[in-house]
């Protein structure tokens, strides 16, 4: 009998153990019928076999039944692990937003704490601060006993100084009457200033006229000593000699500007015949400049060589300096200065 094919056959229905046994049995009866031979054997046999086959048959069903449990409790386990699973998974999400909580619980709190410390030494501040009120208090219910005390005396004095008002207001009177004499008088004085000042800038123009018109004078008549040797064999023109000249050349305006040059010379200048175009002032400034070297060159557009020449007494910085610069010669208390290049 060949036990390992039983074996093989019942091994996936009733499992490794089970077909094992059964093999074993089922090998163990026909080794044992190999010695017996009646019929009575044999039926007894076949009965015990179909008892055992029986037996094996419900043992099979309810292996069957169990295992179908089996899988009904698996899947059931299953679902029961899943949902634990899941539980778990949230139980992890919960715990972490507990843990975050948790954070934020001892950060807050230990700004609390902060701020109770705070508050404790600002409550520290302010008992200290209510104290020194408290004095300060003291102090002022003094201050203003004296205060009160002060004041009858303010009342008294100001009594005396409202009578004291009373006199300066009848003094205030007489002063006020007193300035508007005076007002009148400072009026009349300033009106004589003033005629005064008018007097003198009258007097102060006429001065300067005399001088100047002395000074040209004499400037004239001392021509040759004064301009000897920057003008050789010079002699004083009149302006009324260049009317030939000027009139077809120049303007009636030029003519008539010409006209007012203080003093025209002929003579050599360096050797070559000009016409030494001359204003005199006593004291030269850039007014003076301008008009020398403008009439000096109505002369030259009438085709004339004339040189501008400013002479006086004295001459300010700014007008010697742009005298230089606009070409025009200057003869300054005795001699030429700075003669222009």
């Amino acid at each position: 009998m060949n036990t390992y094919r039983i074996y093989e056959d019942f091994k996936a229905t009733l499992g490794d153990a089970a077909a094992k046994s059964l093999a074993q049995t089922l090998g163990t009866m026909f080794e044992e019928l190999k010695d017996t031979v009646t019929k009575e054997d044999f039926r007894i046999l076949r009965e015990s076999i179909d008892a055992n086959v029986s037996r094996l048959d419900g043992a099979l069903t309810r292996l069957a039944d169990g295992q179908t449990k089996l899988f009904e409790a698996q899947t059931r386990t299953d679902a029961k692990m899943a949902e634990i699973v899941d539980g778990q998974a949230k139980l992890f999400e919960a715990q972490a937003h507990t843990d975050l909580k948790m954070v934020e619980l001892i950060d807050g709190q230990t700004k609390l704490f902060e701020a109770q410390t705070r508050t404790d030494a600002k409550m520290a501040e302010l008992v200290d601060g209510q104290a020194k009120l408290f004095e300060s208090q003291a102090r002022t219910d003094v201050k203003m006993a004296e205060l009160a005390d002060g004041q009858a005396k303010l009342f008294e004095a100001q009594g005396r100084t409202e009578a004291k008002m009373v006199e300066l207001a009848e003094a205030q009177g007489r002063t006020e009457a007193r300035m508007v004499e005076l007002a009148e008088a400072q009026g009349r004085t300033e009106q004589q200033i003033k005629t005064l000042a008018d007097a003198m800038q009258r007097l102060t123009v006429r001065t300067d006229a005399v001088v100047g018109h002395t000074f040209e004078l004499r400037f004239r008549d001392r021509l040759t000593a004064y301009l000897g040797r920057f003008l050789r064999r010079g002699k004083v023109v009149g302006n009324d000699t260049f009317f030939d000249a000027l009139e077809s050349r120049v303007t009636t305006e030029e003519i008539d500007d010409f006209l007012r040059a203080d003093i025209v010379a002929k003579g050599l200048v360096d050797g070559a015949e000009a016409y030494v175009v001359v204003e005199v002032s006593s004291t030269g400034d850039t007014n003076d400049v301008v008009r020398a070297e403008r009439r000096a060159a109505i002369l030259r557009k009438a085709g004339l060589n004339a040189i501008p020449l400013v002479a006086c007494g004295a001459i300010l910085p700014e007008a010697l300096d742009f005298a230089h610069r606009s070409g025009v010669h200057v003869w300054c208390n005795g001699s030429i200065v700075d003669a222009a290049a």
